[in-house]
C-alpha cells in the first residue's frame, strides 16, 4: 500500500471555489452607482451611472434636507440558455443619499434619465445666487 500526496489538491479546491463564486450572479450583494456632483452659479447637478436600470425601477426623493436615489438593477434569470463565462457586474437594490444644502430650492428639483445616466438638478434659491453690485466712485 502506497500513499501519494497531491501537493496541488488544495490549490485546485481553491480554484474551484473561486470559479463557482465568479460564475454565480451577484444578486444579493449590494452595489452603489458612481455619482458626480457639480456646482454651478445657479444649481447643483448630480449625475449617477445606472446602466441597465429601468426607469420604473428608479426612485428620486428630496425629504428632510436629504436627496435619496434608490433603485434596482435586475438580473435576467430567464436567460438559462446563455452560457455565461463570467459575471462581474453587481445586481440588486441600491440606495445613495446626499445632504442637500439650505441654499437649494427643494420645490424646483428636477430629474432626467437618458442613456443610463440619471441627472438630478437642484436649483439654488435666489438669495443664494451670487449678485454683482456696481460700486460708484465719487471724485
Amino acid at each position: 500500500m502506497s500513499l501519494t500526496h497531491d501537493p496541488f489538491n488544495s490549490l485546485r479546491l481553491f480554484e474551484d471555489a473561486v470559479t463557482r463564486m465568479l460564475s454565480e450572479p451577484r444578486t444579493s450583494r449590494p452595489w452603489s452607482p458612481a455619482v458626480d456632483i457639480v456646482e454651478t452659479e445657479n444649481e447643483l447637478v448630480v449625475k449617477a451611472d445606472l446602466p441597465d436600470v429601468q426607469l420604473e425601477d428608479i426612485d428620486v426623493r428630496v425629504e428632510n434636507g436629504t436627496l435619496s436615489l434608490k433603485g434596482e438593477r435586475k438580473f435576467e434569470k430567464d436567460s438559462a440558455d446563455k452560457g455565461y463565462h463570467r459575471i462581474e457586474r453587481s445586481y440588486g437594490s441600491f440606495v445613495r443619499s446626499f445632504t442637500v444644502p439650505s441654499s437649494v430650492d427643494t420645490e424646483k428639483v428636477s430629474a432626467d434619465y437618458k442613456n443610463g445616466v440619471l441627472t438630478v438638478t437642484l436649483p439654488k434659491k435666489e438669495a443664494a445666487k451670487p449678485k454683482q453690485v456696481k460700486v460708484a466712485v465719487k471724485q
